[in-house]
């Protein structure tokens, strides 16, 4: 025979175990849950947008960046890259430099 007590904390325990396992019913009324799922998609929706924007701007920015690596690297600029120590006037022609 089962004895009433051993009963009672298994009938307690399944109920904690009940509890546990179901998940908390929403309480908000379903027009509201509605509207924060309208809202939450939304917000998807337009952070979408921006990484969309984010992602276009790095590859303009990276063609722009190669870009101005190429002109850099352009003879014309050369004397500036190669000074060897002794200083360069950026804003003096190109031309004149080597003359100098």
């Amino acid at each position: 025979m089962i004895h009433p007590l051993t009963s009672s904390v298994g009938l307690l325990l399944l109920l904690i175990g009940y509890a546990a396992a179901v998940p908390a019913s929403d309480l908000r009324p379903r027009a509201v849950r509605s509207s924060a799922c309208q809202e939450h998609t939304s917000l998807h929706s337009r952070l979408d947008t921006v990484e969309k924007n984010v992602e276009d701007t790095v590859e303009k920015l990276e063609v722009e960046l190669a870009a101005l690596l190429d002109a850099i690297e352009a003879p014309k600029w050369r004397p500036l890259l190669d000074s060897r120590g002794k200083p360069v006037d950026i804003l003096e022609d190109p031309e004149q430099r080597g003359q100098s």
